[in-house]
C-alpha cells in the first residue's frame, strides 16, 4: 500500500464486504506499533458454517477486486473453510467458523494491538 489513505479504503471495502454476507464479532486490529509484525492490521471476523466463511471470503475478494482494483496476494484455508486466510500483505483478513475462532483465541496473541470491534449489522 502506498499511503493510509489507500490501506484505509482496504479495510473499509474489507468490512463492508463482511458486513454484506452477515459476518460476525468484527475486529480491526493495528499492529502498526507491534514489533515483527507480520501484517500492518488483522481484520478478524466469524462466521456460522463453513458456507458462511467461504461466503465471506468470496464476499471480500470480489467486493475489493470490483471497487478498488485489488487482488489478495494468498489466500489459504478454502479447503474446510474452518479458518480462512484472505492476504493483502498489509491488511489480512482471518474469517473463522466460531468454534474455530474461539480455540486459537488469536484476539488473545495479538492482545497488545489497538483494537477497533465493529459493532454487527443488524
Amino acid at each position: 500500500m502506498s499511503n493510509t489513505t489507500e490501506k484505509q479504503q482496504l479495510i473499509d471495502k474489507i468490512v463492508e464486504a463482511i458486513q454484506d454476507v452477515k459476518g460476525e464479532d468484527v475486529m480491526i486490529f493495528d499492529l502498526t506499533k507491534i514489533e515483527n509484525s507480520v501484517a500492518e492490521t488483522f481484520i478478524i471476523c466469524s462466521g456460522n458454517s463453513n458456507t458462511q466463511v467461504s461466503a465471506l471470503a468470496g464476499s471480500i475478494e470480489k467486493k475489493v477486486r470490483n471497487d478498488l482494483q485489488d487482488r489478495p496476494w494468498h489466500v489459504e484455508g478454502t479447503e474446510n473453510a474452518m479458518w480462512v486466510l484472505v492476504d493483502y500483505v498489509s491488511v489480512v483478513v482471518h474469517i473463522f467458523q466460531k468454534e474455530t475462532r474461539e480455540y486459537y483465541d488469536i484476539e488473545e496473541l495479538w492482545g497488545d494491538a489497538a483494537i477497533t470491534r465493529i459493532e454487527n449489522a443488524i
